[in-house]
């Protein structure tokens, strides 16, 4: 059998690589982004899905889209997070975060037996939070039974701090598991292209290569994206507003266990 895939706000497809980490059978049936550069990453990566790209998820029509088993949604986290103007998320708004609710259409017509949220930790703070409940009722209404939660990267084999809030929705009455955290000896510096040892040590800023590391990228796709003649300000760029790959796999391996 194979999954059926659709990702929205794609990216560079975190998603996509985690799955393929997994070996599951799936195939990418759709994809949404319109940023030139994600979408240079992903073609680099995913040749062969080079045609799939929908592109503006607010002009999708649903209607023209094959079916999926899996839809994933990672919007954008700008109007939320600390780090930029915090304009909220309210639907019809026009923010750029006010895209999770393009979202709807698909899961009204396409009603997929698996969903996918991620976002910043701050979704879950008091003033984004009935957002986040808004949506749930949404879900529920549509039959789906969700699980949440904060997830922090560190505690799956990648040495960074960083906790992104995931949701998993499945149709009908269903449990699931979030992934239990776990010790890692894996280290910044098992990472890093310059070795630091107690005889050599200079602050510096991490290179672009390492920042994709960092997001648990596998050095023969970060070699693709590179390779693709994407500026090195859009490859840091590309690697901060991605999803890590090893909790992706570890979500998808507790989802798909059987």
């Amino acid at each position: 059998m194979t999954l059926k895939v659709f990702t929205a706000l794609s990216g560079y497809d975190s998603q996509c690589m985690a799955l393929d980490r997994m070996k599951i059978n799936y195939e990418l049936v759709g994809w949404s982004e319109i940023d030139k550069y994600a979408i240079m990453a992903h073609n680099a990566i995913y040749p062969q899905y080079k045609d799939r790209n929908f592109g503006d998820i607010s002009k999708i029509d649903w209607e023209n889209v094959p079916d999926f088993d899996l839809f994933t949604y990672s919007f954008p986290c700008t109007d939320i997070s600390s780090a930029g103007q915090q304009k909220g998320l309210e639907e019809g708004s026009g923010t750029r975060s006010g895209l999770l609710w393009e979202c709807k259409k698909a899961i009204e017509l396409k009603r997929p037996k698996y969903l996918l949220m991620e976002n910043v930790k701050a979704l879950t703070q008091k003033k984004f939070l009935p957002y986040l409940h808004k949506w749930h009722s949404f879900l529920t209404e549509m039959g789906y039974t969700n699980f949440t939660q904060i997830l922090n990267s560190k505690n799956f084999g990648v040495p960074q701090n960083r906790e992104r809030v995931f949701m998993v929705s499945i149709l009908g009455d269903a449990w699931f598991d979030f992934p239990k955290p776990f010790q890692s000896d894996k280290k910044l510096k098992d990472l890093l292209y310059e070795p630091i040892n107690n005889k050599y040590f200079r602050i510096r800023k991490l290179t672009e290569k390492e920042c994709f590391r960092l997001m648990d990228v596998s050095d023969e796709n970060i070699n693709k994206i590179q390779n693709s003649g994407i500026s090195k300000t859009q490859q840091y760029k590309m690697a901060g507003n991605s999803i890590v790959v090893n909790v992706l796999y570890f979500i998808f391996k507790n989802l798909f266990k059987q």
